[in-house]
């Protein structure tokens, strides 16, 4: 089904961030500019729209966007002209058809749209006095609506219930109606305006779609002991499953079914846990079985949920950012857009979410205090007070004073101190930043949820070697970090340039090897949003 037309029309869309927030009201076309012609019959006006959206509620709420469309082009039809369909009908139509078929969407198929396109297909345009080709305009266009707001904007459901803070991408539909007809130009990168993750996800979706068609029925669970420890050179009955299992997901290239775990298995097996964000040793335990038997339609809903999110983030640009991404533990550093590295994270536990937002890091505090939070002061300070007379010296803090009848802790700056030796700001109303840690052995454990909600980084000596390296004021060498990151007292440093900084949460994704990766719903959004997305059977 997929075609050249397909890549041709999806190269032409570019976005254009603007809303419009106008008040709708009756548009004529100006015949001053366009004169009388034997054309004239290919123009639609405002009373025609409005009477077409009227018997059209599917697409009501584009109503600003129809009337902002056709004033711009004073009226003149966009998919006709007096030959017929002009080319990008034809490629539209053939979008929606891959769209339709690569998501398994039906929500996007109009069937008048195609039945009228269809027979017009059929003989040429002057041959066709009983279709309503003013009808079939219309369609075109609230049908190119409807698409570009689903699959550039996403559904319409509240993101911030599903507590997601950063802001959803704006997109002007009528600014990429007018260029993407107005364009003649093609490229091969057919999701320009879209985050490049969308697309990625979208290719391996189609793959489980059709691995979902293939293995109908046959995709049982391997049973697995708690106590499992498979290991090169091991023998055991499931070994024939496991290989064909990790055939199916693309992990092992050769059909093998032997029971032997060989040199092949080990390869494949130590693919499979990096992509799973598992202990990557080869040993094939229970948690590794676990993520062997999510079955195939969980997997494509996990991939529609975040193809979701994907339709929210703002489009990848060539600048300087910070993304963390809460499931996979990881924090990704972008110079000029490319990731140039990344490291281990620690987050929120369940019970204190890290939350999914965006700031601007502007601040970088060596030897830090650690101001107590009143939920920990009065659930551990001051039970610990109780208990030894010298917690607060011996915990290196202080009391500065007194607030609704608890103390108000702070603890030094110091190697003990719970930030570690340094902290990185970046305002915002959630109390949240990236700050150093006193237990480096915590990025060891696959599994990095502890904190109350803030994010401990792993390597923040080198974040913050990368942070001052364009910093000319002070010579931030080696020694000047180690210093600062040592003193008595804090010292504060602004950034000459804040970089946004990206708090998000994906549990799918391709990384910068090409490598489809899944990841626990650590939180449960992914639960919540599905609630949203699909309509349970």
């Amino acid at each position: 089904m997929k075609n050249k037309y397909a890549f041709i029309f999806i190269s032409m869309i570019s976005i254009v961030f603007a809303c419009h927030n106008k008040q709708i009201k009756r548009l004529e076309r100006d015949t001053s500019i366009t004169g009388k012609t034997s054309f004239n019959n290919l123009f639609v006006d405002s009373v025609q729209v409005e009477n077409f959206l009227a018997g059209h509620s599917e697409f009501k709420k584009f109503e600003d966007q129809y009337l902002d469309f056709y004033k711009q082009r004073n009226y003149e039809y966009a998919w006709f002209d007096t030959s017929g369909l002009v080319e990008q009908s034809h490629n539209f139509i053939n979008l929606l058809n891959n769209t339709i078929s690569d998501l398994q969407d039906s929500s996007l198929y109009n069937a008048p749209l195609f039945g009228l396109y269809e027979a017009l297909e059929k003989d040429a345009l002057e041959h066709k006095k009983k279709i309503d080709i003013e009808q079939t305009e219309l369609l075109f266009t609230g049908q190119f609506f409807k698409y570009a707001a689903k699959v550039y904007k996403g559904s319409d459901i509240d993101a911030e219930e599903l507590g997601w803070f950063i802001p959803r991408k704006k997109v002007d539909l009528t600014a990429l109606l007018d260029s993407s007809l107005k364009s003649k130009t093609a490229s091969a990168d057919q999701f320009k305006p879209l985050n490049p993750q969308y697309k990625l996800l979208q290719e391996n979706l189609v793959k489980f779609f059709e691995l979902d068609k293939q293995t109908a029925g046959t995709w049982d669970s391997i049973p697995a002991a708690p106590k499992l420890l498979l290991k090169k050179g091991d023998s055991a009955q499931i070994i024939t499953q496991i290989k064909r299992r990790l055939n199916l997901l693309g992990d092992m290239s050769v059909a093998d079914s032997t029971q032997k775990y060989d040199s092949a298995l080990f390869v494949a097996a130590k693919r499979f846990q990096r992509r799973m964000g598992l202990s990557i040793d080869g040993v094939i335990g229970a948690k590794m079985i676990e993520e062997l038997n999510v079955p195939v339609k969980q997997r494509i809903q996990q991939l529609l949920v975040n193809m979701e999110r994907v339709r929210w983030m703002p489009a990848e640009k060539d600048t300087n950012y910070i993304i963390v991404n809460i499931p996979e533990y990881k924090m990704h550093v972008y110079d000029s857009g490319k990731q140039i590295f990344d490291m281990n994270v620690i987050v929120g536990k369940a019970s204190n979410n890290t939350v999914i937002f965006t700031g601007n890091l502007k601040y970088i505090v060596f030897s830090p205090y650690w101001n107590v939070p009143i939920s920990i002061v009065k659930n551990e300070v001051v039970p610990g007070i109780k208990r030894d007379k010298n917690y607060i010296q011996r915990n290196n803090m202080e009391i500065t004073a007194t607030s609704n009848g608890l103390p108000v802790v702070r603890q030094k700056p110091g190697p003990n101190n719970s930030l570690g030796l340094v902290k990185f700001l970046f305002p915002n109303n959630y109390d949240i930043y990236l700050h150093d840690t006193p237990n480096h052995e915590l990025f060891n454990v696959s599994t990095r949820s502890f904190s109350h909600g803030c994010i401990r980084i792993s390597e923040p000596k080198k974040f913050a070697q990368y942070l001052l390296r364009s910093d000319t004021a002070t010579t931030w060498k080696n020694n000047v970090i180690d210093s600062s990151m040592h003193l008595q007292k804090e010292r504060w440093v602004t950034l000459k340039k804040t970089i946004p900084v990206f708090i998000v949460y994906f549990t799918a994704w391709v990384d910068k090897n090409g490598l489809l990766n899944f990841r626990k719903d650590i939180y449960g959004h992914d639960e919540k949003m599905s609630e949203k997305l699909f309509v349970k059977k």
